[in-house]
């Protein structure tokens, strides 16, 4: 008798689901499906810009970040990231990027940690 409550209440569960469109455990972050770490090595064209702003980010770099920006928190979070960090680049240059490569669209005044996006 126990087993045929704990068999209905399991269909009663898959029921439930059904009718409610279950489509799973959605555990996508600040780039989607991507993690910020992954993302960052899309933005290896930009590393000297990152570094130094007085270095002109290329035109390669800028359609990255155009691309990245487009979602200014993935943007933060790349930019922030541990492989942009190990790499060498210098947050407070970073955010910088996107008005070096004058980007019409860039989110001026994105709080990106405590960095804001001129």
């Amino acid at each position: 008798m126990v087993l045929l409550k704990k068999y209905v209440g399991f269909l009663v569960l898959l029921v439930v689901l059904g009718i409610t469109g279950f489509k799973g455990v959605d555990a996508a972050g600040e780039c989607g499906n991507a993690s910020p770490d992954t993302e960052a090595w899309k933005l290896a064209p930009c590393a000297a810009a990152a570094q130094n702003e007085k270095a002109a980010p290329s035109k390669s770099c800028c359609l990255q970040v155009k691309k990245i920006g487009q979602n200014p928190d993935c943007l933060c979070a790349v930019m922030l990231s541990n492989t942009a960090k190990s790499s060498g680049i210098k947050p407070e240059v970073a955010v910088t990027i996107p008005k070096r490569c004058n980007l019409a669209d860039r989110p001026v005044g994105y709080k990106c940690g405590a960095y804001t996006l001129p």
